[in-house]
């Protein structure tokens, strides 16, 4: 039970956006917020690594 609360605290606000895009029917913000989130793994996951001059590049 502790567990479920916890998970629920931790995706919260995942879970009140996916109410926000459902009620309003703003479904154009899932792929903005997607892509966004994609370009921020890739940057944080490919900082250390020999492709980091190549992505200083496209921005």
């Amino acid at each position: 039970m502790k567990t479920l609360k916890r998970m629920k605290r931790k995706f919260g606000i995942v879970s009140e956006f996916w109410m926000y895009m459902k009620v309003r029917k703003k479904w154009w913000l899932g792929p903005i917020i997607a892509a966004l989130v994609l370009l921020g793994l890739f940057i944080v996951l490919t900082e250390g690594s020999a492709l980091a001059p190549f992505i200083y590049t496209l921005f």
